[in-house]
C-alpha cells in the first residue's frame, strides 16, 4: 500500500526565520525573493494512506500549516513527545475533530499523555467541560520494544530514541521511519531500523549539540543503517539549504516545508 508523506514543517523549536535574527539563513526565509526551502515552521508531519489522513505531532504552526496542505480531515494524531514545539496546535484540531465519527484517536506515551492532560486540562476534565473542546480518545502507547498498533490497514511501531536526557518517542510506519528531536539512538533501537527505504533524522546545526543530533551525526547513522533514503529535519538557521545539499551525496537531502515523499506503509 502506497502513502504520500507530507513535511508540514522542518524547523527548529525557534522557527526560521528565528525572531530577532538578522543571519543570512533568516534573511533568505524571510525575503520574497530569498530560498523558500529556508523558510522552517515547527515539525510536524501528515501521512495519507487508504483514504486516511494521520498526524505526527500538531506544534504552534500547525493552524498555518493545515491551511497551506489544505487539510480538511484527519483520522488519528500521534505525539513524540510533550514539548511546546510538537504539542501546542493540540487546540487547532478542535474543528477537525468534530468531523471524525466518535472521537480523535490520540496516540502518545504516557509522559507525553500526562502532559497533553496538563497543557490542555480543559479539554479533558470530566466535569464543567468547555463545550467545544476537541473530541479527542487516548490511546497510551506500548513501551515494549516489540510492541506496535495497527492504524487503518498500517502497522506503527514505537522506536525509543534519547532526546537528551529524556527518552522519546519516534515512529516506523512501513519502510519509513521518523525520529525527530534525537541525539542518539539507542542500541536496542538499531534492529528495528533495518531495511528502510526512507528514514528521516534531526539534524540540527553542524555543531554538537546537548539534545538534538548533528550534521555529521546524523550523516553518520544514516551510514550505519542504509536506507535507500534519508532526510534530515528540525533544522534550525545554521544551515542553508542549497549550501548544505550541495555538501551531501544524493541520497541524502535536507526536508523542506511541503516537501512530499511516496513510499510503501504497508
Amino acid at each position: 500500500m502506497e502513502a504520500t508523506l507530507t513535511f508540514l514543517g522542518s524547523g527548529t523549536s525557534m522557527g526560521v526565520p528565528t525572531l530577532g535574527c538578522n543571519c543570512d539563513v533568516c534573511a533568505s526565509a524571510a525575503s520574497p525573493t530569498g530560498d523558500p526551502r529556508n523558510r522552517r515552521t515547527r515539525p510536524s508531519l501528515r501521512l495519507a494512506y487508504n483514504g486516511r489522513i494521520i498526524l505526527v505531532d500538531t506544534g504552534p504552526d500547525f493552524h498555518a500549516q493545515a491551511i497551506r496542505e489544505n487539510i480538511s480531515h484527519v483520522d488519528a494524531v500521534l505525539y513524540t513527545h510533550g514539548h511546546a514545539d510538537h504539542i501546542l496546535g493540540f487546540d487547532d484540531l478542535r474543528p477537525l475533530s468534530f468531523r471524525v465519527p466518535g472521537d480523535l484517536p490520540i496516540y502518545a506515551d504516557e509522559e507525553t499523555l500526562l502532559i497533553l492532560k496538563r497543557v490542555f486540562e480543559y479539554t479533558f476534565r470530566t466535569e464543567d467541560r468547555y463545550p467545544t473542546s476537541a473530541r479527542v480518545r487516548i490511546h497510551q502507547i506500548d513501551t515494549t520494544p516489540s510492541a506496535g498498533f495497527d492504524l487503518f490497514g498500517a502497522c506503527f511501531r514505537r522506536i525509543p530514541v534519547t532526546h537528551g536526557s529524556q527518552q522519546i518517542t519516534g515512529y516506523r510506519f512501513g519502510s519509513a521511519a521518523y525520529l525527530t528531536d534525537m541525539s542518539d539512538i539507542p542500541s536496542e533501537s538499531i534492529p528495528l531500523l533495518q531495511d528502510l527505504d526512507v528514514l528521516i533524522l534531526d539534524a540540527l546545526r553542524r555543531e554538537p549539540h546537548p539534545s538534538h543530533s548533528h550534521l555529521e551525526r546524523s550523516i553518520a547513522y544514516v551510514e550505519q543503517l542504509k536506507p535507500k533514503r534519508a532526510y534530515f529535519t528540525h533544522i534550525s538557521h545554521d544551515l542553508d539549504h542549497a549550501t548544505i545539499e550541495a555538501e551531501l551525496p544524493p541520497h541524502i537531502r535536507l526536508a523542506h516545508d511541503g516537501l512530499q515523499l511516496q513510499f510503501e506503509i504497508a
